[in-house]
C-alpha cells in the first residue's frame, strides 16, 4: 500500500534547466549550482517499488505510452514541478530512520527516470552516499543507453519492466520497439546488477503462453534476475485517462483471474526463476 505524501513540495531556488546536458552524476558539485529536474510527486511505498518501505521519487516524462498506464499524467515532463535535488534529498532525509528500520531504501521511478539521467543520477548518488540508503531504479529500459556506468554504480537494484516478448505486442502496448529494453537487460547482466523483472499480465494482450515463455526464457538466460513480479492488470488509473481527455482502450478488459495469474507465475518458476 502506498501512502501518498503531499505533492505540493517547494519548487526550490532558481537554477539552470534539467542538468541532462552534463556527463557527470555529480554535476551539482562540479558547477556549484543545484541540479534541477521535473518531478511529479514522491511518496512512501511498501512492497511495490523494491524491498521494504521506500521513499519513491516519481519523475515526469516518459517516451512510452503504455495502454494500461495508471499514471498517464506523468508522460509529459512539462507537467511536473521543477525542483532541485537538494529539496528532494532533504525530504527523503526526514524518513531515513524509519526506512532503515523497515529494511527499505529509496527508489527513483517515473514516468521514465532515464529521460532525466543527470537528475536521476544525482538523486541515486545522494540517496546512497549521503543518506546511506539502498537504491533502486525503476525503468522500462527503453532509454538504457542514457544510463552511464557511473549512474549504475549507484544503483543497488533495477526494477526492469519487460512488457512483452512478442515484438508486435510490445509495440502495441507501448508505442515503442522492444530491442532497447533487451539490450539494456543484457548490459545489466554483464555488470552483475541485481534485477527484478516486472511483467503486467493483461488478458487477451500479454497473456499468450508463447509470450510468457519468451519473457521467462530471456529473463532466466540473464543470470542476474533475482525476482519476477507478475502484476495483474487493473483499471485504477482509468479516471486519470478520462480527466486528461484520453481514450482508455482497455476499458472493456477484465483483470486476470487468480488462476491466470498463477499460470503466469508458473511459466517463470518453470525456468528456475522466483516469481510472485
Amino acid at each position: 500500500m502506498a501512502v501518498l505524501l503531499s505533492a505540493e513540495f517547494p519548487v526550490g531556488r532558481p537554477a539552470r534547466a534539467c542538468g541532462d546536458e552534463d556527463a557527470s552524476t555529480l554535476a551539482g558539485a562540479a558547477t556549484r549550482r543545484p541540479i534541477v529536474g521535473s518531478v511529479h510527486s514522491w511518496d512512501l511505498s511498501t512492497g511495490v517499488d523494491g524491498p521494504g518501505t521506500r521513499f519513491v521519487t516519481f519523475l515526469s516524462g516518459c517516451p512510452l505510452t503504455c495502454s494500461y498506464c495508471h499514471n498517464p499524467d506523468t508522460w509529459r515532463m512539462r507537467n511536473g514541478r521543477r525542483t532541485t535535488a537538494d529539496d528532494v534529498v532533504a525530504e527523503a532525509a526526514k524518513y531515513t530512520t524509519f526506512i532503515r528500520a523497515a529494511g527499505g531504501g529509496a527508489t527513483v521511478s517515473g514516468g521514465e527516470p532515464l529521460l532525466q539521467p543527470v537528475f536521476a543520477g544525482e538523486l541515486l548518488h545522494r540517496y546512497k552516499h549521503e543518506l546511506g540508503l539502498h537504491t533502486a531504479l525503476d525503468t522500462s529500459g527503453f532509454l538504457g543507453t542514457r544510463a552511464t556506468d557511473a549512474l549504475l554504480r549507484d544503483v543497488d537494484l533495477v526494477l526492469l519492466d519487460i512488457k512483452s516478448w512478442d515484438r508486435d505486442t510490445y509495440k502495441k502496448v507501448t508505442g515503442r520497439p522492444l530491442q532497447p529494453t533487451l539490450d539494456f537487460a543484457r548490459r545489466l547482466a554483464d555488470l552483475g546488477k541485481d534485477v527484478h523483472v516486472r511483467f503486467v499480465l493483461v488478458p487477451d494482450l500479454t497473456d499468450d503462453p508463447a509470450n510468457l515463455q519468451g519473457v521467462a526464457s530471456f529473463a532466466a538466460s540473464l543470470g542476474n534476475v533475482s525476482r519476477v513480479d507478475v502484476l495483474p492488470f487493473h483499471k485504477l488509473g482509468e479516471g486519470k485517462w478520462q480527466a486528461l481527455g484520453m481514450d482508455f482502450s482497455l476499458h472493456g478488459t477484465p483483470s486476470p483471474t487468480a488462476g491466470q495469474v498463477a499460470a503466469a507465475r508458473e511459466a517463470f518458476t518453470a525456468h528456475g526463476l522466483y516469481a510472485v
